[in-house]
């Protein structure tokens, strides 16, 4: 069972494939599903990024890896995944818009 913040292993395997590891000379890579399970934490609780559970690794190191991603546009590639995912469970209502009125400036 994933612990607070973590991935199932059902939402990682429909993910898995967008990060793709890059072969190179030096240092083994960090395991990316930590490394997202770290990023998850952090934009999810709104911690900041220093103040990461050390269960996830070195606070660099995921941040660097979250910069990498949103680069590359994996973030995009998830979020296209999941909105495919759940409107062919029919969990979608295209019907029902919301708008977010606390970033709206009102004069």
């Amino acid at each position: 069972m994933a612990k607070r913040y973590e991935l199932h292993d059902t939402a990682w395997d429909l993910v898995a494939d967008i990060f793709i590891k890059t072969c190179r000379s030096g240092r083994q890579r960090a395991d990316d599903r930590l490394m997202l399970n770290g990023v998850l934490c952090v934009l999810c609780s709104g911690a900041a990024w220093r103040d990461m559970p050390e269960r996830f690794g070195p606070w660099s190191t995921v941040y660097l890896r979250f910069r990498e991603w949103c680069n590359c546009g994996a973030f995009d590639q998830m979020l296209s995944r999941l909105h495919i995912q759940l409107n062919e469970q029919g969990l979608i209502d295209l019907e029902i818009w919301m708008i977010d009125f606390t970033a709206i400036r009102a004069t």
